[in-house]
């Protein structure tokens, strides 16, 4: 079968039927381990199979959470561990990484700052889930997620149905690239950052690269060596020449956390810090590729024109973001009239069994990390403490 406490496989848990849990997280990235370690640390039991399905080495208690009804989950998308970081362009390396903290109660050691961050994240993601025991099962999609009769929550996937009394909803945005819509069409390359793999393919030719993030400057550092780079970006970039300050970094989480708060579209983190001197930066600068145009009206068949100016380019890389993936809550009706999701917290402000982490504020791997802890913390409240609480009496369902 391949039921592991942590690292499940979709054919141990497909079909045999509905399984009942306190927690269901969905999502194995940075947000949504911190959620699967708080919630082990509080007290909750990891769980992938029903009694008489775990393997013989299974744990304690994640017999005990099989047993009872309770317990938590964890459902990721993909093959394995890694979330976005797995998908990322080879040529992005952890020098050039934007960013990134360790998870919690285990640091990611000292790497080699020209290793592949699409191996050197994975693998360590790899090890915090097989340290910490975390019932994460894979690859498991999940379709839609619905509320019961009962007030349980019902998380239909490809792999079977489980129920659960609280949500952590961690599928952050990868899954979603953002691409504008302008007139015209453009009959050459064109590729949304998602799909970046490197320079090589576009050596000797002229690239325009839209987008004003760390995502642009990645791409214009590493095309600029070997072709003739053209930066659009719809408003023009922030500069920063100083460390971003502590104080910096809270007032912009602030302005994200008010979007949110309002159930306006999310905003990222980094849309309102502006770009700092990062490695990807300092090289972009010293190849001459930091040259901003204002944004094009229309593509045409050779490239994109500005009024009457047209320019030919061979190709077209779109560094436009991102958007949050949610569609699969949306059966919840969580959306308010102002575009997105209302929230108090991590807590989706309509619905107090539902928390996203890895959202608006907390779309980096530092917030996702607090981001974690916080809804687990909130869903103590709401569920009690697992620790004090009687066990549940499994519900028969079929």
């Amino acid at each position: 079968m391949g039921v592991t406490v942590y690292g499940a496989t979709k054919a141990g848990v497909a079909g045999t039927g509905t399984r009942d849990v306190d927690v269901v997280v969905i999502g194995a990235g940075q947000a949504g381990l911190s959620a699967a370690y708080h919630l082990r640390r509080r007290g909750f039991a990891p769980v992938t199979a029903r009694p008489g399905e775990l393997p013989a080495d299974a744990t304690d208690d994640a017999v005990q959470g099989a047993a009872d009804g309770g317990g938590f989950v964890v459902l990721d998308a993909d093959e394995a561990p890694g979330g976005a970081w797995a998908h990322r362009s080879p040529s992005l390396r952890m020098a050039t990484v934007h960013g990134f903290h360790d998870l919690p109660d285990f640091e990611l050691p000292p790497p080699d700052p020209a290793a592949p961050a699409r191996e050197v994240v994975p693998g360590y993601f790899t090890a915090y889930e097989a340290r910490h025991a975390l019932p994460v099962v894979r690859p498991v999609r999940v379709a839609a997620v619905r509320t019961l009769p009962d007030s349980r929550l019902l998380v239909e996937t490809d792999a079977g149905r489980w129920t659960a009394r609280a949500l952590i909803n961690a599928t952050g945005t990868w899954t979603r690239p953002f691409l504008p819509h302008y007139p015209g069409r453009f009959a050459g390359r064109q590729l949304h950052y998602a799909d970046y793999r490197g320079a090589a393919e576009f050596a000797g030719g002229r690239v325009l690269v839209v987008g004003g993030g760390a995502s642009a400057i990645q791409v214009l550092s590493e095309v600029a060596a070997v072709a003739e780079t053209v930066w659009v970006t719809r408003t023009p970039p922030v500069h920063r020449d100083g460390p971003f300050s502590p104080e910096a970094g809270r007032a912009a989480v602030a302005m994200v956390e008010e979007r949110v708060r309002q159930g306006l579209p999310v905003r990222s983190v980094v849309s309102v810090t502006g770009l700092g001197p990062s490695v990807a930066y300092r090289r972009a600068r010293e190849l001459g590729a930091l040259e901003r145009r204002p944004m094009f009206d229309r593509l045409t068949e050779h490239g994109v024109a500005w009024g009457e100016e047209e320019l030919a380019v061979d190709a077209i890389v779109w560094a436009t973001g991102f958007r949050p993936e949610l569609g699969h809550l949306a059966p919840l009706g969580l959306r308010g009239p102002g575009g997105g999701i209302r929230m108090d917290g991590t807590r989706a402000a309509a619905d107090p069994r539902i928390h996203l982490v890895g959202y608006g504020p907390s779309a980096s791997t530092v917030g996702a990390n607090r981001a974690g802890r916080a809804a687990v913390n909130g869903i103590v409240r709401l569920l009690g403490d697992p620790a004090r609480r009687p066990a549940a009496v499994p519900a028969q369902r079929s």
